[in-house]
């Protein structure tokens, strides 16, 4: 039996945060993404969220002889449910797909929870390695939630897989948050969010 594969659209997408192998661009039919939070946690989490007509580009990849367990300890908090069928990709064969969302969740996170830029940074510098400067506007504009606070660590990161972007990766990081007018605070004007 093959390996299954896992649909990744956020930090999964960057191939340096993880070492699972045979990635391909892909495509999740249905879906957008939304900055959330849960009533467990308390951090900002980057989801998938059903939205009939729409679609989001990520990345699949094998996860050999289908040990989830390091992955599923990765994206503690998220749910793994099927995607197979809604997937779009040019693998010659047809694995199976799982996708991670967060099934039990706020789409308004309060005042005080914040993005990590240090974990935005990860997820546009995957979309700007896999499709270029199209494909970080397009993760962009199919994600919702960018009125929530975003907490600037980038030198001091928080996220555990943070990584050093090119100085054109944070220029687009910082040009499409300008062009969102979202709030970026620095991290001695905001509390520390909970553990990642």
């Amino acid at each position: 039996m093959s390996d299954p594969y896992f649909f990744g659209y956020g930090s999964l997408v960057n191939t340096r945060s993880h070492a699972y192998p045979d990635p391909h661009p892909a495509r999740l039919r249905g879906w957008r993404r939304a900055w959330v939070t849960t009533p467990r946690s308390g951090a900002v989490l980057l989801t998938g969220v059903p939205a009939p007509g729409h679609c989001i580009e990520g990345l699949i990849a094998a996860v050999p002889g289908a040990d989830w367990t390091a992955l599923d300890a990765r994206e503690n908090g998220y749910a793994r449910v099927s995607a197979h069928g809604d997937i779009d990709h040019a693998h010659p064969a047809t694995p199976l797909i799982d996708v991670y969302a967060v099934e039990r969740h706020h789409l308004r996170p309060r005042s005080d929870q914040m993005i990590l830029l240090s974990y935005l940074d990860v997820v546009v510098q995957g979309f700007h390695d896999v499709f270029g400067e199209a494909g970080v506007q397009s993760f962009f504009d199919t994600t919702d939630g960018w009125d929530t606070p975003i907490l600037n660590d980038r030198d001091n990161p928080i996220y555990p897989r943070h990584q050093q972007l090119t100085r054109k990766q944070t220029v687009l990081v910082d040009d499409h948050l300008h062009r969102l007018s979202a709030q970026v605070k620095e991290r001695h004007e905001a509390p520390l969010p909970p553990e990642f």
